[in-house]
């Protein structure tokens, strides 16, 4: 991450927390689908300071907020989330002495509600009759404009958001493949508002001439490819209603469709199978990335990133018998092995 002069007591404590921030693992999946040998290679997102992916992008728009001036010492942080980036503005927040309000539907698990509120952050629920994803923003908004001294991230819109995958992630996951002198095809991710698949992506196409970078959203309702709200989902934190402003689909290869119900069959043998204990996108991602190596063909390497644990899932569907459809691909998925690669040390 870009070096930045603050004032030395702030940067004291950013740099206490970034210590607990990236520099994850690598993790290796030998896996089959349908007799086709597909390598799997995800970001162990996990590992970060609250457990989700969402810290790195956290960090990085404060660090960048702090250094233009737009947050100052004892600003109110106020964001519309679906959790996990209320979860980490709110453990930040408190790490830098920052009241933090969080601005989330009522419908996200039980957990990250529970969590936000162990930062110490107010949480104010929005109902779907209320707006729900798009409630919660004009909300945020609403608030920021009619209290002093907020201070409003805008996670969907923020340049910083893409910007801290792309100078941290990114060159991580870069760092470790060439280690393992492994060259990837495609990358994908799911999109919540964008921020990962758009930053990564960037890094990757300027490190392998040849990748090709997709986002991926759930079949049940798919945003991204009718452009706006359609059907409902289980996959928390991905397809949130709308296409983010950072979303830039011409910038991407083609769209990745997964079921819900398969995403949490596949995190559900992912915990069972490797103990990997992650949440429902991961499971997603990793569909995601089984999909497109299947298409590539024997021996394809795919990367993508498991975005946080199944901690924030154990009231959801993810802890309950899923029924299996024909149309499912985690069925015709042979988990073969796993192996941890150190982090990038970067």
């Amino acid at each position: 991450m870009n070096s930045i002069i603050l004032d030395p007591a702030v940067e004291s404590r950013l740099a206490s927390v970034a210590n607990l921030i990236g520099d994850t693992p690598l993790l290796d999946l030998a896996c089959k689908v349908n007799g086709i040998s597909v390598r799997v290679l995800a970001k162990h997102e996990m590992a970060n300071f609250t457990g989700s992916v969402k810290d790195r992008m956290a960090l990085h728009i404060i660090r960048r907020a702090y250094a233009d001036g737009r947050l100052k010492p004892g600003d109110t942080i106020a964001e519309a989330t679906s959790g996990n980036t209320g979860i980490s503005f709110a453990a930040i927040g408190r790490v830098l002495g920052h009241p933090v309000r969080i601005f989330m539907p009522d419908w996200m698990s039980r957990e990250r509600a529970l969590l936000v509120r162990s930062f110490g952050a107010e949480i104010i629920p929005v109902s779907k009759e209320e707006g729900g994803f798009l409630g919660s923003i004009e909300m945020a908004d609403a608030f920021a404009a009619a209290a002093p001294n907020v201070f409003r991230p805008q996670q969907f819109s923020c340049p910083s958001n893409p910007a801290a995958h792309e100078t941290s992630t990114g060159p991580e996951l870069e760092a470790q493949l060439r280690k393992l002198n492994v060259v990837p095809q495609a990358f994908v991710a799911g999109v919540g508002t964008g921020g990962t698949v758009m930053g990564i992506g960037a890094h990757l196409r300027k490190a392998y001439s040849g990748i090709t970078i997709h986002p991926l959203e759930p079949a049940n309702s798919p945003t991204l490819t009718t452009g706006h709200k359609v059907g409902t989902h289980r996959i928390q934190g991905i397809s949130d209603e709308f296409i983010p402003e950072i979303v830039k689909l011409d910038q991407l290869d083609s769209i990745v469709q997964v079921w819900d119900g398969d995403s949490i069959l596949m995190a559900q043998r992912l915990a069972s199978e490797l103990g990997l204990a992650v949440g429902i996108s991961s499971g997603a991602n990793m569909l995601g990335a089984l999909q497109l190596g299947e298409k590539l063909g024997e021996g394809a390497v795919v990367c993508t990133v498991f975005s946080d644990s199944n901690k924030k899932y154990l009231s959801t569907d993810l802890c309950s018998a899923e029924a299996v459809r024909d149309d499912y691909m985690t069925p015709h998925v042979e988990l073969e092995g796993l192996a941890v690669h150190a982090s990038a040390g970067i």
